[in-house]
């Protein structure tokens, strides 16, 4: 295999070939899927923690947030607003990207978790436009999301994820698989937290508890696929040996590099007139997560090593909200697949 020549799709029925497949990309592959015969059996056990998961945004009742809606400051309505609709965005491009990643994935267990993970993405993106509608007209919305497609530090941190998303779409080899699932960890595992950071400072004064709620289910969808993500890079890897190489090691820091000091720089940019929100403890926040990311990778830190320094935002955390198996917002009876070292998910 050359990391530059096309990923086959494979046929979507290959009789001749095994049921386990031989290989994620370019395997040999019937195209059946017996979760009983497959290559990397943990597989089935994230397939099914994705499937607890399982939430509607209409499961949560608005009604709380309405009313508070109009306490609310100017700036942190625009903030809310913004963030909203930047989120959405995000979720808009990894629909159908986790979408497109299938056809070219021959390891059908693989297949079926990209399936489960493009379909959370699109349940967030609607829980997005729920909470908008709950709030603000139409018209208000259209012009929200257009002044998310147009802001230029919008824009400048998107670009990162887009170009290589778009790279793979036009041209979909083994060299730009690798890169769009390291810019699929940027997105999920470092961009959604400046957004999060805002709604729970909101939570934490007892505003917009609802919206808070939808943003924990969200958060926590996210951390399990940052999780899936990051096992499908490291077997992409090792499966693939030209791949696994000092530049490729060497372009997976300096991504996550600079998605790091793109979420610092829109931080400052959208949180700013946010009490409550220290930008300095923000700074080392995204540092402690890029680090975070880097050693799923099976890497070294790439900043000072720290604990958490926005100690705050535990209490938001699907760690601490697995172990009340409440909700923590509404205390809403709920059952929640239960974390554990064995699958690797970590707090916030």
């Amino acid at each position: 295999m050359t990391i530059n020549a096309p990923i086959k799709r494979i046929n979507l029925l290959n009789p001749e070939f095994p049921n386990k497949s031989t290989g994620i990309i370019n395997g040999k592959s019937s195209g059946l899927l017996n979760w009983n015969d497959i290559a990397y059996p943990q597989m089935y056990d994230l397939y099914q923690a994705l499937l607890s998961n399982f939430w509607k945004a209409q499961e949560i009742n608005m009604q709380d947030d309405i009313k508070q809606w109009d306490l609310l400051s100017q700036t942190e309505k625009d903030v809310f607003l913004r963030i909203n609709t930047q989120l959405a965005l995000l979720d808009s491009l990894q629909t159908p990207t986790m979408n497109q990643v299938m056809d070219y994935v021959s390891d059908s267990s693989f297949k079926a978790i990209f399936a489960v993970i493009s379909q959370q993405e699109a349940v967030h993106n609607e829980s997005y436009s729920y909470i908008l509608s709950s709030l603000i007209p139409l018209r208000e919305q259209n012009e929200r999301f257009n002044q998310a497609k147009s802001d230029p530090v919008v824009l400048k941190r998107n670009n990162l994820i887009l170009s290589a998303y778009d790279e793979f779409r036009h041209d979909p080899t083994p060299q730009k698989l690798f890169k769009l699932g390291v810019n699929s960890i940027n997105l999920e595992g470092i961009y959604f937290y400046a957004g999060f950071a805002f709604f729970y400072n909101l939570a934490r004064q007892q505003k917009m508890l609802k919206t808070s709620t939808m943003i924990s289910y969200i958060q926590r969808d996210e951390m399990q696929h940052t999780y899936f993500v990051k096992q499908f890079i490291r077997i992409l890897l090792a499966e693939n040996k030209e791949l696994n190489t000092d530049e490729n090691i060497d372009y997976i820091y300096q991504t996550i590099s600079k998605a790091t000091e793109l979420e610092k720089e829109w931080a400052h940019y959208i949180l700013a007139a946010i009490d409550g929100i220290d930008l300095d403890e923000f700074e080392q926040y995204v540092e402690y997560l890029a680090n975070k990311r880097l050693r799923q990778l099976g890497l070294k830190n790439l900043y000072e090593e720290r604990n958490n320094p926005m100690p705050w935002i535990h209490v938001f955390s699907d760690e601490m909200i697995n172990e009340t198996k409440s909700d923590f917002f509404e205390q809403k009876a709920r059952t929640y697949s239960k974390v554990t070292q064995s699958n690797g998910f970590e707090e916030l």
